[in-house]
Formats: C-alpha cells, sequence, structure tokens
C-alpha cells in the first residue's frame, strides 16, 4: 500500500512539471507587443475597418458638383438609317401611273449636344449640401467603428493581462500544494501522518492543477481572440507583454467626462448630421414650388442619298441652341411631401435629443460602477493584505505541526480567492474606465505610450 502512494505522489510531482513546462512554452518564441502597438496593427490590418474605410471613400467620391447636377450633360450621338421602297403612284387628273421599284433611300447623322439645367429651385444646391453631409456621415461613421474596435481590442488587450496574472495565481497555488503533498509525504513516510491527510494533499493538488490547466485554455483562448481582432494570420504565435498588471486610472473627472461627451461623443454627432440631412431633405422637397430653367445647344452634320426624285442627296449642317422654361402646376403628392419631410425633420430632431438623454444616462451609470469599483479595489487590496499574513501565519504553524491539513488549504484558498477578487476588480474597473472613455471620445488616448 505505502508503494501505491509513493507512486501516486510522485505522478502528482510529474503531473505539475508537465504544467510547468506548459506555461514556459507558452512564454516561448513569443512576439512582444504594447497597447498602442496592438492598435496600430489592428488598425491597419482588420477586415471590417477596411470595409467601413471603403464605404467612406465611396461616399466622398460621390460627394462632388457633377453628381449633385451642377455640370451639363454633353452627349455625343450618331445614326445611320436605309430603307428599300417600291412605289407606285397615279395622277389625279389623268389617270396615268408610274411605278418605282427597288428605290434605296438612306442617311446618315451625327452630331454633339449639350443640355444644361440652369435653375431648377435650389435643388441642384441642395442635392450638394446633401452629398457633402453623406460624406461628413462616413467620416463618422469610420470613427465609429475605429472606436468600437478599439475599445473592444483594448478590453480583450487587459482581459489577456487578467488570463495572465489569473494563471499565475494559479501557478503560485499549485506550488503551495506541492510543497504541502511533499511534507505530508515525508510525514507519513515518518508515521506522522496518516493516510487520510497524505490522500486529502493529493487531491488538493490535483485540483489546483486541473483549475491550471483550464486556465491554460482561457489564456489561449484570449490570446487568439486578440490576434483574431488584428487579423493576424499566425494565430499561434505566442505574446509577450510588457504590462504585468492592470494599472487603473483612478484620476478621471465627472463633469470633464460630460463636456466631452456633449461635445465629441461620435453617434451625437452622427445624430446631428441626421438631423441636418432631415432639413435638407424638406429644402429639396420645397424646392418644386419654383420654376425651372434649361438651356440646351448643338452641333448636328445629317447626310442623305435618294434613290429617286430630283435630289440626288442633300447634306445638312450648323449648331442649334434653346431654353426652356417650366413650372409644375399641380402634383398630388407635393403637399403630402412637405408634410412628410417636415416630420422627419422633427423625428431627427427628437433622436437627437434622445441619444444626448441616453448618453446622459449611460455615463451616469458608468461613473457610478467606476467609483464604485474604485472604492471596492480599495476594501479588496486591504483585504490581500490580510489574507497574506494569515497565509503566512498558517504556514507557519503547519511546519510545527499545529495546524492541520484542512485548516491549512482553508488559508490558501483564502489566499487564492482574495487575489481572484482583486483580479475581478481590477479588471471590472478598466472595463468602466474603457467605457468612461469610449463615450467621451477619448478612447484614442490608448494608442499613446505609457509615461
Amino acid at each position: 500500500m505505502k508503494r501505491f502512494i509513493i507512486s501516486q505522489a510522485l505522478w502528482a510531482l510529474c503531473h505539475f512539471m508537465a504544467i510547468s513546462t506548459a506555461q514556459a512554452q507558452d512564454t516561448g518564441s513569443a512576439k512582444a507587443y504594447s497597447l498602442p502597438q496592438f492598435i496600430q496593427t489592428g488598425l491597419k490590418n482588420n477586415y471590417g475597418l477596411q470595409i467601413v474605410r471603403n464605404e467612406e471613400q465611396i461616399a466622398a467620391n460621390q460627394a462632388t458638383k457633377a453628381n449633385a447636377g451642377y455640370l451639363p450633360q454633353v452627349n455625343l450621338n450618331a445614326g445611320y438609317d436605309g430603307a428599300l421602297n417600291s412605289n407606285n403612284s397615279k395622277n389625279r387628273t389623268g389617270g396615268a401611273t408610274s411605278s418605282e421599284r427597288n428605290v434605296f433611300n438612306h442617311g446618315f447623322t451625327a452630331g454633339v449636344n449639350a443640355e444644361w439645367t440652369v435653375f431648377d429651385g435650389f435643388k441642384i444646391q441642395t442635392d450638394y449640401k446633401r452629398l457633402q453631409q453623406l460624406r461628413l456621415q462616413g467620416e463618422t461613421q469610420t470613427r465609429i467603428a475605429i472606436e468600437d474596435y478599439v475599445a473592444d481590442l483594448t478590453a480583450e488587450y487587459y482581459n489577456f493581462i487578467q488570463q495572465r496574472i489569473r494563471m499565475r495565481n494559479l501557478h503560485n497555488a499549485v506550488a503551495l500544494s506541492k510543497e504541502r503533498l511533499r511534507i505530508v509525504f515525508e510525514r507519513y513516510t515518518l508515521g506522522s501522518a496518516s493516510r487520510l491527510d497524505l490522500q486529502q494533499a493529493r487531491v488538493d493538488f490535483n485540483a489546483d492543477s486541473a483549475q491550471s490547466l483550464k486556465q491554460l485554455e482561457l489564456l489561449a483562448t484570449s490570446r487568439i481572440r486578440l490576434y483574431e481582432l488584428m487579423a493576424v494570420k499566425d494565430i499561434e504565435e505566442r505574446i509577450v507583454l510588457p504590462d504585468t498588471a492592470i494599472v487603473v486610472n483612478d484620476a478621471l473627472d465627472y463633469n470633464a467626462l460630460l463636456d466631452a461627451t456633449l461635445r465629441a461623443n461620435a453617434t451625437l454627432i452622427k445624430a446631428a448630421q441626421n438631423r441636418t440631412l432631415a432639413e435638407l431633405d424638406f429644402k429639396k422637397v420645397a424646392a418644386r414650388d419654383y420654376p425651372y430653367i434649361k438651356l440646351a445647344a448643338g452641333y448636328n452634320y445629317s447626310h442623305n442619298e435618294y434613290g429617286s426624285g430630283a435630289n440626288k442627296n442633300r447634306n445638312s449642317w450648323g449648331p442649334d441652341v434653346g431654353v426652356s422654361v417650366g413650372y409644375k402646376l399641380f402634383d398630388g403628392k407635393r403637399s403630402m411631401e412637405r408634410k412628410n419631410a417636415r416630420l422627419d425633420m422633427d423625428n431627427a430632431e427628437l433622436a437627437q435629443k434622445e441619444i444626448e438623454q441616453t448618453l446622459r444616462a449611460d455615463l451616469a451609470d458608468l461613473w457610478q460602477a467606476y467609483k464604485n469599483n474604485l472604492r471596492l479595489l480599495a476594501l479588496e487590496r486591504e483585504n490581500l493584505i490580510t489574507a497574506q499574513e494569515n497565509h503566512y501565519i498558517a504556514s507557519e504553524r503547519y511546519l510545527l505541526g499545529d495546524l492541520s491539513g484542512i485548516e491549512m488549504r482553508e488559508a490558501q484558498q483564502s489566499l487564492l480567492d482574495a487575489e481572484e477578487r482583486i483580479l475581478v476588480a481590477e479588471y471590472n474597473t478598466k472595463l468602466c474606465e474603457i467605457s468612461l472613455n469610449q463615450i467621451s471620445g477619448g478612447i484614442m488616448t490608448y494608442m499613446q505610450p505609457a509615461q
């Protein structure tokens, strides 16, 4: 039986060595990335951002005077037609008849024509302003996508740090369990510890080892998620981060955040742009109340060949100009479209106010969570010091034989729980900080190197 116990203890030690080797491999052949480097690489490679930028460029390409109708339309046209006819004709007075067979007539025309709308009730000017506004909205949409992306990447970056710290904490827990197993095994061989104590120490060591192995999977998942966000193809490459702790910015100011949110929030800016577009749509409908003026000019040439008659052929060429003025007297849809356009303006204004109110509420919620997590973090830091002292005292008593294995395990678990709570508090506080910076338009500060 003792030989069986010894073999089980050796297996546990080998299991711990395997975990240590896996952790060592996790940092081998690794590539170093700082958070600004993560963001810069992702902004360059991410496929979703490339699509958004292309859509922005499409809106920019469309924002031209030609697309709005400022410039005339110039057309070049040419044509040819031919006809093969047979004719019978009878004189009305004399009754004489004449006939022609297979008479071939054909002609060719060519010309350049231009048409230019000089005035159409300011519709052209309104269309151009609308295209410019859509271009600006394309830029705003790109900004929203970039800010969302930077927030997601930054959150995952600190999640990876969190998983690394948790891995380190679990690694320390496994080391403590290994040391306890070694002590119990020596006591067992000397006859001062029971088989139950040895079995319990081995169970605790295996439990810590299993949890450490599961944590390796979570760590790998976070690393793969980072590479996915950056669109890096080699997702098996290891990462080395310069940051080994989650440093929280506890100096944020609510009033400054609120002012920045109302001034620079991208979603609120987009709502204002939607309101401007609704106003331009109303002006576009109102443009129908005005007359329109169009100019036309061209130069045309025609050549005709006749198979019968007095003329064998005929050529004509020369310029032509014209002007047309019109006014739509009645349009049954105009009144309805005007009313709907005014309602769209009201809705756009209401939507802007609703978004502003939502941002105020979201900012207040995030601020409350941020301050509460800061207080919780301070409390957990005090608890960690107490848990470390308790574990140290328990370890000394355990070495002297004044503390049971179960009590030692409780002290060890209390230390691990305290480390976990402070880690969760740090990460949650960091998430609140990221969200506050995003809602106030300051998320790009994470691209700046750490001071």
